[in-house]
């Protein structure tokens, strides 16, 4: 559409604006996940959902996020205020779709919210949550750990330890 067009678009009440160049059909409800989607729009296609915000939208811990968190490659702008970006390379194997949304995989997110300094608690009710309801193995767990290292490998095998007790 042109500028021309949205805005008479937006004046008749047919579209609306939620933020700079996103609008959206005014008869459409918005929806559940609808911040995440405007964060991942305004990062850029190359943004991955991940750390609180990835845990929040597996709903395995009850992290209410205070911003939008997600992984940029290392030459993507950053300049998105509002937005928690993390600089870093992501393999194919640790992003996955889930709700619509490209977002960390379940190991890979739990092990970010541990290495980056998440109430304990959390993370171990993190692990608990996606190993009961399914969503990852030990093993991953694990494996996922072990490249990382430090805080991460020791809250991962405390949290193992606990599932398995």
């Amino acid at each position: 559409y042109s500028q021309r067009q949205l805005t008479y678009y937006v004046r008749t009440g047919r579209f609306e604006r939620i933020r700079q160049g996103i609008y959206r059909l005014s008869q459409y409800p918005s929806e559940p996940n609808e911040d995440l989607f405007l964060a991942w729009l305004e990062a850029g296609r190359n943004a991955v959902i991940s750390h609180e915000s990835a845990l929040a939208l597996y709903q395995l811990s009850d992290v209410l996020p205070a911003r939008v968190h997600l992984i940029i490659p290392p030459k993507a702008s950053r300049r998105h205020p509002g937005l928690q970006l993390h600089v870093n390379r992501l393999s194919a194997g640790e992003v996955t779709k889930y709700a619509g949304l490209p977002v960390t995989t379940v190991p890979r997110t739990i092990v970010d919210v541990a290495a980056s300094g998440l109430a304990e608690e959390l993370v171990v009710q993190a692990v608990q949550e996606a190993i009961e309801r399914g969503l990852t193995t030990a093993d991953s767990l694990r494996a996922a750990a072990e490249g990382r290292g430090g805080r991460a490998r020791c809250l991962v095998d405390r949290a193992l330890q606990e599932v398995q007790a």
